[in-house]
């Protein structure tokens, strides 16, 4: 499966890059635009199991600044200081990595 068969082609594009500045990433405006904060709690899951690379079940502090990489293969990576922010905001049990659970959490807040 892949981010096209949940989320809208176009949408992802505008949202990558309304994105593209360096330290200009706002997680919830980006899950807006991309149309993720509409999904059903299904499809959010469905996305998070495509931004988890290596399949762990958790997407890890190296996962998470490759995320607009996860939307569209040509995106930019984030920088640390986004890494950091978006880590802060979706790891809410403080262990170092964001969970299916806490990622459908952000989404739901955003």
């Amino acid at each position: 499966m892949s981010m096209t068969d949940l989320l809208n082609a176009e949408d992802i594009k505008k949202a990558v890059g309304a994105f593209s500045a360096v330290d200009s990433f706002d997680h919830k405006k980006f899950f807006q635009m991309v149309g993720l904060k509409k999904k059903s709690a299904d499809d959010v899951k469905k996305v998070f199991h495509i931004l988890d690379k290596d399949k762990s079940g958790f997407i890890e502090e190296d996962e998470l600044g490759f995320i607009l990489k996860g939307f569209s293969p040509d995106a930019r990576d984030l920088s640390a200081k986004e890494t950091k922010t978006l880590m802060a905001a979706g790891d809410k049990d403080g262990d170092g990595k964001i969970g299916v659970d806490e990622f459908s959490t952000l989404v739901a807040e955003s």
